[in-house]
Formats: structure tokens, sequence, C-alpha cells
């Protein structure tokens, strides 16, 4: 495996590659796990070469945010990509990815807007501008991306269709089911700030959110569901809610009730000082 940190090397390694045929995107703050292991694999499934960025991107972080606590391995990562076959692996630094004097940003609206993107403001602009960057930088004829984060999901599919971005068809940008814990925690590099007791605790967030599906699909209404959710991670010992909501798979619509279309719920909420996310598809019964 080739590890390139500056950008002309880079594209030089990408031609290459690219020559011998496609090339699939895995896109990665670092500190991987299963979840972003599962993501190489299926990359490998669907192109000849896989290449993997590591960049730890200070533009998705806000003021009191985790920056600086954001696990970095470097050196554990690049030995678990090597034994996956991936190809190449681009690990710029703040200044390769941000030059002195860039000034531009990428703002999706819409999908953007809520969940997330009103407990996090300017997140999702460092997601969009960041992954710009990326899809520019390496050219890849498709990415991949895990389904945890599906608000994250729908603003990258947004801004590339958006802008027409290199990608040669609209399916090029692909989601992954999320990989969980034996007890249905989603895996994150976030739980490993969790300490042992609420590491116990946080399998009341996948739980209360199946719990919540199956009363929808009963009849219950979205309201009174996502209450009942509510109430149930705060007696499991969740500090906070910042949102529990179902929403349009598609567009994140809000909905009061499902309808003939793919829907989505969409939970955070905080353990200790952690942040935790997730989401499992919904639909009508």
């Amino acid at each position: 495996m080739q590890t390139v940190t500056q950008l002309d090397p880079l594209r030089r390694a990408v031609a290459m590659l690219k020559a011998d045929g496609p090339v699939a995107l895995v896109p990665t703050m670092g500190a991987l796990h299963e979840g972003h292991l599962a993501l190489v694999r299926e990359a490998a499934k669907r192109a000849a070469h896989v290449v993997v960025s590591i960049f730890v991107n200070p533009r998705q972080f806000g003021a009191n945010e985790d920056l600086g606590k954001y696990p970095r391995q470097l050196a554990a990562d690049t030995a678990l990509l090597a034994a996956e076959g991936v190809h190449l692996l681009w690990a710029p630094d703040a200044a390769a990815m941000y030059p002195p004097g860039y000034a531009t940003n990428v703002v999706v609206g819409g999908v953007s807007q809520g969940l997330c993107g009103a407990a996090r403001p300017g997140h999702f602009d460092g997601v969009a501008t960041v992954v710009c960057k990326l899809f520019n930088q390496v050219a890849p004829d498709l990415a991949l991306f895990g389904e945890k984060d599906w608000q994250q999901l729908a603003v990258i599919r947004r801004m590339a269709r958006d802008l027409d971005l290199l990608l040669p068809h609209a399916d090029a940008i692909i989601g992954v089911p999320t990989v969980r814990e034996a007890d249905g925690l989603a895996l994150s590099s976030r739980n490993a700030f969790l300490t042992p007791e609420q590491r116990q605790s946080a399998a009341a967030l996948p739980r209360s959110m199946a719990g919540a599906i199956a009363a929808i699909r009963s009849g219950a209404p979205i309201r009174a569901a996502m209450a009942a959710l509510t109430a149930a991670l705060e007696d499991a010992g969740f500090a906070s809610v910042d949102f529990a909501e179902v929403r349009d798979a598609g567009d994140l619509t809000p909905l009061a009730e499902l309808g003939p279309d793919p829907a989505r719920l969409l939970v955070a909420a905080r353990i200790g000082g952690t942040r935790l996310i997730d989401n499992m598809p919904l639909q009508a019964g």
C-alpha cells in the first residue's frame, strides 16, 4: 500500500490506478474500526482499486467540540488498511488540505438543516467542503459512506448532484449499512470515550429505537412514540436527547405520519460527555 501526503503525488498515483480499472474512495477521519473496514471491503467488491483518505477535518468541529480529543492512530490505521489490500492511503495534514489563504466554503441547504445541523452549526458546511475537495483530489469512480450518519449521506448526495461532481452517475455515492456491536450499539470512534458503565447503558439507544419503530408500525402516533423513546433513554442514563425524529429517507422532510415512501428514525443523545447518533429505516406496515 502506498501512502501519500501531498496533492501532486496523489494525482500521479491515482492516475496510475485508474489506468488499470475503476477507483473507489472511502473517506475517513481515521481511528478505524469494523464499520470503516466494512466500507473498505464493500469498495473492494465494486472497484478494481480502493483509495482511503484519513484526515481529521477541523472545519467540521465546533468551538466546544472534541477536535483535540479525537483519536489519532495513523500507524495502527495504516496497518489495518494494508491488511485489507487497500492500494492507496491519502493522509494529508491540515496545511495540505487547506493551504494558506484558503477561503472557500461549501454550504448545502435543505438537508443540512435541523437534526445534527441544528445541534452542530457549521458542521455540515465543513463536511461538504472537505468531501468536495476529496472528490476533486481523487476523482473516484465511486465513493462509499456509512449509513450511520444518514444526514451526512444526504448532504453529500445533494452536493454531488447539485454541483455535477465528477462521479459518473447518480448512484456512485453508496451508503453501506451500519455495523453494530452484539447488543446493537452502532460502531463509532466516539464509543471509546464511554466508561464501562456508560457503554452498558448506551445499548438502550438501539433498543429504544427498535421499540419506537415497532410501536409506530403497530399504529402509535409518531409524536407519542418519540416521547416514549426520549423517556426511555433518559431512564437508561442518557443526560439528554438532542433529537428523536422521523423523516423522509430521501430529502429529510419531517413526517407526522408514515406515507408510501421510505422513512428514517434519526436520534442523537448524550451520555456522559459523549454524543451518540443512530438511525434506522422505518416504513409503514
